[in-house]
């Protein structure tokens, strides 16, 4: 079941990433970001307020479990990191075509797994480590393909903005991992609608300051914002995506390493996106890039078995 609902999750992520493609093309990144944690806020509204006053049962898979600044304060740190990645990628995504931006995301398991390496002292198997290396082969691969286009890996400052936002993703993941983890195997125990909807919650507030003091004193002097009803389906995805992930890593024997590399197959139906609707270029050898990071994750895949 929560193989699934992982597949599940990945097809939402790439359509929640071609709605933000479609959402930032010629439009001010600020204020869509800021639409996105408003809409999203309230969607998880109602469920922490009829959770609060009982109107929801305990046992619902939306019910939104409470807690005290003990719980609060790791979930305000998860929107802080979470916040930081996305207005990275969003800069990042609206200045770069989208059959680029899906494969430098697609490598986040393998930073997950560097991760891991590195904070936690976790060795890698042969699998694993042949998965490091054909992510590594795909990113030199992509950047060869992005200078057909104009891009220049090492000195396009867009590329390091998708970068890092895969970084802090990545952290993300890892943070998951400790929030969602039982107090007994060293983690904090937290609820996964708890977490999922107060961190949202919080996002709205960061943005809202971002967005009325530095956008919008400024908005004449920068690029106009526009509505467009692909913004709306940003936050709809999204929601919908991570609420099915964290439902899947709620289910006994879910692991998470698999799930978060299934997840990254988002970049399958973001990379059709930018094929047929965005009609993107270099699409043949930015397939041969894309597949190289797919069969590096199914070396993850079973090297983490």
């Amino acid at each position: 079941m929560w193989l699934v609902l992982a597949f599940l999750s990945a097809s939402l992520l790439g359509c929640y990433d071609s709605f933000k493609k479609e959402a930032l093309n010629g439009n001010a990144v600020i204020p869509v970001l800021f639409l996105n944690t408003l809409f999203s806020s309230l969607i998880f509204l109602p469920m922490i307020l009829l959770s609060r006053y009982e109107s929801l049962p305990i046992d619902s898979i939306f019910h939104v479990a409470s807690g005290g600044w003990e719980c609060h304060k790791y979930i305000i740190l998860k929107s802080v990191i979470v916040l930081s990645s996305w207005i990275f990628g969003y800069f990042g995504m609206k200045h770069l075509p989208l059959t680029i931006v899906g494969p430098i995301n697609a490598t986040r398991p393998i930073m997950v797994l560097l991760g891991a390496l590195v904070v936690f002292g976790e060795r890698l198997n042969l699998y694993q480590w042949i998965g490091v290396l054909l992510a590594v082969v795909s990113f030199f691969m992509l950047s060869r393909s992005g200078k057909k286009e104009g891009i220049d890996f090492k000195h396009d400052h867009w590329i390091y903005f998708i970068v890092l936002s895969a970084l802090l993703g990545a952290l993300s993941g890892l943070y998951d991992k400790y929030l969602m983890a039982p107090a007994g195997d060293g983690g904090v125990g937290l609820d996964r609608m708890m977490v999922q909807s107060w961190y949202t919650i919080y996002q709205c507030v960061m943005m809202g300051i971002v967005f009325l003091t530095l956008w919008w004193p400024r908005r004449h002097q920068s690029t106009p914002f526009h509505w467009h009803w692909s913004i709306i389906f940003i936050s709809l995805f999204l929601s919908t995506a991570d609420f099915v992930y964290f439902y899947a890593l709620s289910i006994p024997g879910a692991m998470i390493s698999i799930v978060s590399m299934i997840r990254r197959g988002s970049v399958v139906v973001s990379f059709l996106f930018g094929a047929v609707l965005f009609h993107e270029k270099n699409l043949k050898s930015k397939a041969v890039d894309m597949l190289l990071v797919l069969l590096g994750m199914l070396f993850l895949y079973f090297g983490s078995r």
